[in-house]
């Protein structure tokens, strides 16, 4: 979006006529001063809500259906209770809030058909772009000692969280803080999507991943960001593509990465049998996840200090730790035994779900996202993600001896239930809803179980017979690969849906001339990050509460698009395109 846009969508929110009570008139008589009660919530809400920046833009915006003087006071009546009751009813507390929220009108992406994009580009512009975007993932390890990432709030919210979803995240969460946060984001949203503000907040974009245009965006590091850039890195070298110089940089990034995740990043937790396991937190303690000073300041003052680890990072971690050669003992831990304790079975443990806000999945036999801190401490509830279900099986195919997997009984079962998930899940078509994925877009989840095929693909045939005897991959394989040729690479796309759509051709052995268009997508959009890479920061995931909080970064951009041309590359090499 050019300047104009942004200054033209400012001053029509600066100008809007009043249509109503705004978020400020309902939410200052009750948060803006400390009243007793949680102090969070009001220090929350004059943090992120009433702050200056923000109450410019929504002052103006307000809501008609608020002139009803009764309407008003119950959620004054709703806020008020949020902030005074020792033990609030979330639910009773979020219905008419929840009832707002139904009033917003939010879709996601659906792009255009694109035209025809002519020839592939050629050999050699795809080796300068891979070796552009290795060159920009070594520079920035070298400028800041690691490899970050950014997340960005959209606080329009995500289509998905309607009324319903945020009254199940209100009663699914466990910590007072991410219901306050959630409560108030969501009586935001309604206010931004309802107003001018909105063209502001939530600008168009080409494809379907979201750019990460928002004005603030916070650098941090953590092992799950880390365990992708390893792969990038071990990709490129793979090209044979790296110089000398940026060879020996490279490994030295990844041996870097892979203590960063196996020993910095890792904690003990308990297993459902009562051991100690070691496994991979979201976020290290500080100083480690190189937060601004400013925004740990503002972290610790609204009182989301408690982290907790996750099994996605944990698979992650341990998977590009072992494609690295790492001898770490951490990973001789049969990460499948501790699984099965997060692994949901219908009619009895289902309620370890507490967040299910994608309850139209069949969660029987999948593995849910987050792990139980050693004092037992889970403030996000738990929920069940697909694309984590692959990494946990990419994960046990790469250790499939060293874990003893075919030798043990239960350790084979709980990978044949998270296949039979992953079976009902593609049959039923939910895996192209956006709805069906907490922290991913369905493209990411097609290129994922790319690589994950290809974990499959590289074992031993009589092991493959043994995990999948009902040859559950090769009809996931059809299903995803169909998706992809017939509805990402037939529209708009911008350079990481291209790169997604690249790794999931590239893994599940496309035709190369399918790979045109993305090809053609990535080469045409090169530079377009102008002195912050070359590509801009883009969707990589997402949290849908406490709002839309994306996360990705121009050097994510770089990596998957190293990742995807790597994959393209080799395929034309042995197709005789070298």
């Amino acid at each position: 979006m050019s300047f104009h846009y942004f200054a033209g969508a400012a001053c029509r929110a600066l100008m809007a006529r009043k249509d109503g009570p705004s978020l400020y008139d309902i939410c200052d008589p009750v948060l803006l001063k400390s009243h007793g009660g949680d102090a969070h919530l009001s220090k929350f809400y004059r943090t992120a809500l009433g702050n200056p920046a923000l109450r410019p833009l929504l002052c103006r915006a307000g809501l008609p259906e608020l002139r009803d003087e009764p309407r008003l006071t119950s959620l004054r009546e709703a806020l008020t209770r949020a902030r005074d009751d020792a033990e609030p009813d979330w639910e009773a507390i979020g219905t008419p809030v929840a009832a707002l929220v139904d009033t917003i009108e939010l879709a996601h992406p659906q792009p255009p058909k694109a035209p025809a994009s002519g020839p592939a580009p050629a050999l050699d512009q795809i080796d300068s772009v891979i070796r552009t975007c290795g060159a920009h993932l070594l520079r920035s390890y070298g400028r800041n000692g690691f490899i970050p990432t950014y997340a960005a709030f959209n606080l329009i919210g995500d289509p998905d969280l309607r009324g319903r979803e945020m009254v199940m995240a209100l009663t699914g969460l466990n910590a007072r803080g991410y219901k306050n946060s959630t409560l108030l984001f969501n009586l935001a949203r309604v206010f931004i999507a309802r107003s001018p503000a909105r063209a502001l907040i939530n600008p168009p974009w080409t494809g379907i991943a979201e750019p990460l245009w928002e004005p603030v965006q916070i650098r941090h590091r953590s092992a799950y960001y880390d365990a992708f850039f390893t792969e990038a890195l071990l990709s490129y070298l793979e090209t044979g593509l790296a110089s000398p110089d940026d060879a020996t940089r490279s490994r030295r990034a990844i041996a870097d990465m892979v203590d960063f995740c196996l020993t910095t990043s890792a904690e003990e937790v308990r297993s459902l049998d009562g051991s100690t396991v070691r496994v991979v937190t979201a976020l290290a303690p500080l100083p480690h996840p190189r937060f601004s000073r400013f925004f740990a300041q503002i972290k610790r003052d609204l009182g989301f200090g408690v982290y907790v680890p996750d099994c996605d990072t944990t698979a992650c971690a341990f998977s590009a730790a072992t494609q690295a050669g790492s001898t770490d003992p951490i990973l001789e831990q049969p990460l499948l035994d501790f699984y099965a304790g997060y692994q949901v079975r219908s009619g009895a443990n289902e309620p370890l779900v507490t967040v299910p806000l994608n309850d139209h999945v069949d969660y029987e036999g999948g593995i849910a996202t987050w792990i139980d801190s050693i004092s037992g401490e889970r403030p996000y509830g738990n929920d069940l993600d697909p694309t984590l279900n692959l990494d946990v099986l990419e994960v046990s195919f790469r250790n499939l001896v060293r874990w003893k997997v075919l030798e043990t009984p239960s350790r084979l079962e709980t990978v044949h239930r998270i296949i039979g998930f992953q079976k009902r899940l593609v049959l039923s078509g939910a895996f192209a809803n956006p709805r069906s994925h907490i922290y991913y877009l369905p493209e990411l989840y097609c290129a994922y179980f790319g690589r994950c095929y290809a974990a499959f693909a590289a074992l031993p045939a009589p092991a493959r017979a043994l995990i999948d005897p009902d040859g559950a991959f090769e009809l996931i394989r059809a299903r995803v690969l169909a998706y992809v040729q017939t509805e990402l690479i037939t529209a708009e796309m911008n350079p990481f849906d291209a790169a997604l759509a690249l790794i999931a051709l590239g893994h599940l052995g496309a035709d190369v001339a399918t790979f045109t268009p993305a090809l053609a997508c990535i080469v045409t959009h090169l530079g377009e990050g102008g002195r912050h890479g070359p590509y801009r920061g883009y969707e990589w995931n997402k949290m849908k509460t406490p709002t839309r909080i994306l996360v990705g970064g121009p050097e994510a951009t770089s990596a998957f698009v190293l990742m995807g041309l790597a994959l393209a590359r080799r395929a034309m090499m042995a197709g005789g395109r070298a």
